[in-house]
């Protein structure tokens, strides 16, 4: 194969155009597929997420490949992410003694060795207890925003079968099973150990909810802000089903992931991190494992002191620039700085964190939020407020909610639009004015109990 090809690929390779790699590989007469040329193909094709056609093409230059480290590494990765732990370590591991300079190769070995010993401890508890015999009646926490955001009525099989049309993936037979029990929901445990870090803590990962299968909540499968949403809106890779919501709003998910097992198959359950470029962390090889691993947030016991640090944060950090100055140009509330970090301290202590969904809190905090952008910026376009809304609160160096997910903006927009709240003229937008009495008439109620004696009556008010 001439050099000056070699040369190319090696340049889309570290252009990143894999495609063009394999594009043009491809196209080649079979008689020039030499080893150089199916080591390039190879690993194109495991950049591009297609391990099992990677693993194909390495394996036919095995013979050549025995005493290169470069190929057993590439081999290890096909296999590492088709979740085959044992060849995958065994690759890997060859790629080490013979010399590898790839810096992560330790780091792959012990995932692997970590993976293959909680999956043999995980495998070996559902055989102890089979999945379907365990008590599950403590499962679930009972609470409002639960049955308001996730739980549905119990699938009917016609149901089933139009929402895996409609996600083109056949459930977990566990899953159905489990959501037939109670179709949606928070987990008394939360929690699930991890092999390594994440975007979320060191050792572990958090959820705020499994999501059922149906499309009437929020948080269910196919809802306003369900599977569907995450890979459209947030571009999560479709190797799968969202499940679980965490509690980043946004900025990392739990999924089912086929890609080992086709969209028939049983699918492992992964951690997807979007604050990591979408780093994919393997956690289960399937949904009953998943589910018997979850954990109670009091093992890892942080909760009370990222509430306390939440908490001052909303009470003392400082405001951005530009919520500052919309504060100093707000007329009819003059401690308007207060009622923001009361109403937030108050998220804090129901959540124990600081982030805004969907709740009725949240959707105050938007009204306040759009409410003091445009008593400064009057001719204010649908384009322009959902540019500048994340240098409010969201991405503020001091108080901030550090992630948000714009659906549940242009959500809370839509809804204000369609109830009468925010008028749109000609594209400008604007607080009616009968919206501007209730809220500044909320606002002052609890900017009165602030003068009196803190928050007695704002719930009430609200």
């Amino acid at each position: 194969m001439s050099k000056e090809l070699l040369d190319k690929l090696q340049s889309w390779y570290e252009d990143d155009q894999h495609d063009k790699i394999a594009e043009t590989i491809e196209q080649l007469p079979e008689s020039e597929l030499d080893y150089a040329i199916v080591n390039h193909y190879g690993r194109a094709l495991n950049n591009l997420g297609r391990y099992s056609e990677a693993l194909q093409q390495l394996l036919s230059i095995e013979e050549q490949g025995r005493w290169d480290p470069a190929w057993h590494w590439r081999i290890g990765y096909a296999y590492f992410l088709l979740q085959q732990w044992e060849e995958a370590l065994s690759a890997i591991e060859q790629a080490e003694k013979l010399g590898s300079d790839i810096e992560t190769v330790q780091e792959f070995m012990e995932y692997c060795r970590d993976i293959m010993k909680r999956q043999a401890e995980a495998i070996k508890e559902i055989n102890r207890v089979p999945f379907r015999e365990r008590d599950f009646s403590q499962f679930w926490e009972r609470s409002d925003y639960a049955n308001e955001s996730y739980i549905e009525a119990p699938p009917t099989a016609e149901m089933i079968a139009s929402i895996e049309e409609e996600l083109g993936y056949k459930l977990p037979a566990d899953y159905i099973w489990l959501m037939q029990q109670q179709n949606g929901g928070i987990p008394v445990n939360t929690c699930f150990p991890t092999a390594i870090p994440t975007s979320w803590a060191e050792d572990h990962i958090a959820i705020t909810g499994i999501m059922g299968i149906g499309r009437e909540k929020t948080y269910s499968l196919c809802g306003d802000l369900g599977s569907g949403f995450m890979l459209e809106e947030w571009g999560y890779p479709d190797i799968g089903v969202v499940i679980c919501e965490c509690p980043s709003a946004g900025h990392d998910v739990i999924m089912l992931d086929y890609r080992a097992c086709g969209r028939d198959g049983e699918p492992a359950v992964v951690h997807v991190d979007q604050e990591a470029d979408y780093r994919i962390t393997y956690l289960a090889p399937s949904f009953a494992t998943f589910i018997v691993g979850l954990v109670n947030e009091e093992v890892f016991d942080t909760s009370e002191q990222d509430k306390l640090d939440a908490l001052d944060k909303v009470k003392n950090a400082q405001f951005s620039p530009l919520l500052h100055s919309l504060c100093e140009k707000a007329e009819g509330i003059s401690q308007i700085e207060a009622v923001i970090r009361h109403i937030c301290t108050r998220i804090v202590e129901d959540k124990g964190h600081f982030s805004l969904h969907a709740d009725e809190l949240s959707m105050l905090m938007y009204d306040i939020q759009f409410w003091l952008y445009t008593q400064a910026y009057p001719e204010v376009t649908r384009e322009q407020y959902l540019a500048d809304y994340s240098d409010i609160i969201v991405f503020a160096k001091g108080f901030s909610t550090s992630g948000y997910a714009p659906g549940f903006i242009t959500s809370w927009l839509d809804e204000r639009i369609e109830q009468g709240d925010i008028a749109n003229d000609g594209g400008i937008l604007s607080l009616t004015g009968a919206a501007t009495e209730r809220l500044v008439g909320k606002l002052a109620a609890i900017e009165s109990d602030l003068d009196d004696q803190g928050a007695n009556s704002f719930e009430e008010e609200l």
